[in-house]
């Protein structure tokens, strides 16, 4: 029987909170020791990917080739500290390893390399190849090998969907009906040269990925049960893959960095750093 984290302990929502405290607390950590990074976007996605490790997938960090598990794909590879920080969190390697973020030789590089470290997928550097990865491995899951028990998750940022690719993939999922390939794309309408909307508009984006065929589920991305909700909901569809858009603060938990898209390649100093923590005490009382 192997140990698969998210039901040998399934966590509950208030449990899931306090985790994705800790997971913030750790991504100002080593951001803030690494002098380089992304700040903004990790933190906004820190519920979903919490959910994720925690409740949602099926995996094992004890085994991360077992065979029976689900594939999540990381395709905003610079967001990785979010998924460095949910995968020590979960066991998958010393949650004191997140310190070599970005050091020369570490496992943790600023974009993920699949080869360095067990339980990456995907090695990911330019934007936009992830959803093609997802659909590459969900049509084999679904279309060669029927197994109809694993899914494939692939998260994307909202700015990434100025890639072309992401839609050559959306169209070849819809075709395919890849129903075991879920989206969650990051809609924290920020990207590096600012507004999502100013920089190339993606509204209205609901519309643009029903056009293609996928299921549409919109919801706040800091709300665990909606997250929960939401991908029980996408594994139910049975004709058409799912694509959750989930609207999120940039910089969540830190005051001082939430909308603001200069944050979004930044990393805190030490006195920013101490101000974040100060922000995101581990006995915060957390929703139920």
């Amino acid at each position: 029987m192997h140990s698969d984290v998210a039901q040998a302990r399934p966590l509950n929502t208030r449990e899931l909170d306090k985790m994705a405290t800790r997971i913030r607390r750790s991504i100002v950590e080593m951001l803030e020791k690494a002098g380089s990074g992304h700040s903004a976007g990790p933190l906004g996605m820190a519920d979903i990917l919490t959910a994720l490790y925690f409740r949602i997938l099926r995996h094992d960090p004890q085994n991360p080739g077992w065979d029976e598990r689900d594939i999540f794909l990381l395709s905003s590879g610079h967001t990785a500290p979010v998924l460095y920080a949910a995968m020590a969190h979960s066991g998958y390697f010393p949650v004191e390893e997140l310190d070599t973020l970005r050091r020369f030789g570490s496992r943790l590089q600023g974009h993920p390399e699949r080869t360095s470290l067990p339980g990456l997928e995907s090695t990911s550097g330019p934007l936009g190849s992830g959803l093609s990865q997802g659909a590459g491995y969900a049509h084999v899951l679904q279309h060669i090998d029927r197994d109809p028990h694993r899914f494939v998750y692939v998260m994307m940022g909202d700015g990434e969907l100025n890639e072309g690719n992401i839609w050559e993939a959306a169209m070849y999922a819809g075709k395919y009906r890849l129903r075991q390939l879920i989206g969650i794309v990051d809609r924290n309408y920020i990207q590096i040269d600012g507004s999502t909307e100013e920089v190339m508009p993606l509204e209205d984006l609901r519309d643009k990925w029903e056009s293609f065929g996928w299921h549409v589920l919109e919801i706040d991305g800091h709300s665990m049960q909606a997250i929960l909700d939401a991908v029980g909901t996408a594994k139910a569809v049975s004709h058409k893959p799912s694509v959750i858009i989930a609207h999120t603060i940039p910089g969540k938990g830190v005051p001082f960095m939430e909308y603001d898209h200069h944050w979004h390649g930044k990393p805190p100093n030490r006195a920013e750093a101490e101000e974040a923590l100060a922000g995101l005490p581990l006995d915060a009382k957390a929703e139920a």
